[in-house]
Formats: structure tokens, sequence, C-alpha cells
């Protein structure tokens, strides 16, 4: 399978604190990957760290390319939601979306049009933005991170403060992404029975070590059990 992001002993210190302690991990075309770990395990510092948002030791190969000049070219093919999306609250769904694809040069109205009914904002197009559900913000984000195409979608806990049936609408959207454009998804949660759900493959990380990958199909018979119960009259 081609492998898409690949990290080689990643590693970042904030001072005397090590947050990301030698991550390997490999990212396969088409997947989408949960990567778990509790508040503070160095989710988000990790992807800070491939996005290249903050210094760090190790190697980073996005779509094949792990140098300088390579990962410039590479990471316009990378869309992101990293924490708290910035949105214009008195823009209109449609000027908040116009407004990041001028930042892309894309003048296209229709294609912006078509991202919103993509994500689920066609009736958001008027609507200003501080009048938005979270859902719908973290929707519109998600339009902002694929307004260039991207052949990567990472996003940071992207349901946090979502209430449940907001997270089933994310779940969906996230698989019909996947299945329609083929993107590949890094997504970050703290909630493994969340991820469980969406991935194909989960990474586990705990005190910035990643402890384990696996493919979900691959344990999924393993975690299954069942009680047989025979009824019958009394003998």
């Amino acid at each position: 399978m081609e492998v898409v992001l690949k990290t080689q002993g990643v590693t970042k210190w904030y001072g005397t604190r090590k947050v990301v302690d030698k991550v390997n991990m490999t990212i396969h075309k088409g997947d989408i990957y949960g990567f778990i770990g509790s508040n503070g395990a160095g989710k988000t510092t990790f992807i800070r760290c491939i996005l290249g948002l903050v210094k760090h030791s190790g190697t980073v190969e996005i779509l094949g390319q792990s140098d300088k000049a390579g990962l410039v070219h590479a990471k316009k093919k990378i869309g992101a939601i990293v924490e708290t999306p910035a949105l214009g609250d008195d823009a209109s769904g449609f000027e908040c979306l116009k407004t990041h694809a001028l930042l892309y040069g894309i003048k296209d109205e229709n294609k912006i049009k078509q991202l919103l009914d993509f994500v689920g904002l066609a009736d958001a197009h008027d609507k200003k933005v501080k009048y938005f559900s979270l859902g719908m913000k973290q929707r519109m984000a998600i339009a902002q991170a694929l307004i260039n195409d991207p052949e990567i979608l990472i996003l940071d806990e992207p349901t946090n403060g979502m209430d449940p049936q907001g997270i089933i609408e994310m779940r969906e959207f996230l698989k019909k992404l996947s299945k329609t454009k083929g993107t590949t998804i890094l997504i970050s949660s703290h909630i493994l029975a969340e991820l469980q759900q969406l991935a194909t493959r989960i990474g586990i990380i705990d005190k910035g070590i990643l402890v384990d990958e696996f493919r979900v199909s691959d344990i999924k018979g393993s975690l299954e059990s069942y009680y047989l119960a025979k009824v019958g009259a009394a003998k």
C-alpha cells in the first residue's frame, strides 16, 4: 500500500519536558487513521510537528517528500484543523469560505457553493457564522480545510464539545469524504469508542510515546464475545 505520511523518531521537548518521544507513525493512502490518547498525551503537539508548526527532531515524510523543499510542496496538499478554527463571526457562510478560498487564489464561486453543499451547509449560505451551532462551525472549518482539494486531511479533536447527534453527523461526513474523494484522514481524539466506529487504523499515544498501531479489522474479532442461552421446558 502507498504510504502518504511517515514519521521516524519525531521528538519534541518543551524545556526539560519531553512531550513527543521518538514517534514512528505510518499512514497509508485511503486510511482513516484514528490517533487516540488522553488529554495531554501529546496528540496536538505531534500534529504540529507534522505540519511544521513547531521545531522538532526526527524526520517527517509526506507524499514521498522528506527534504525541506519537498515538504513545502507536499504540505500544500494537506488540509488541517488544529485546535479552535478561526472563523469570521459577522460573515455569512458563503463569505467566510470565499475569503478563505481567496487565500489560495480560488475565485470560482460555484466551487465554494458546491463545497458548502458537500459539508451540509447549503442552507447556511446567507446565515452569519456567529449564529452557527458548534457542529456547523466544525463543518465550516472542514470546508476551509478542503478548499485546496487536499490529499490528506488532519483533524485535531474535531468533535470536542459536540452533542451526540453532532458527533454522529461528523462521523458520517468523514466516512462520506473518504469514500467519495479518497481523502486520507488523520483524526485525533481522546475517546476510543468514537474512533473505533470511524477509523480503519488506530495509533495509541501515551505520555508522548506511540505505544501501538493496528488495523481496526484485525482486532474486531478478538473483541467480540457472546453468550449462548438455551431455553426449553423443564423436565
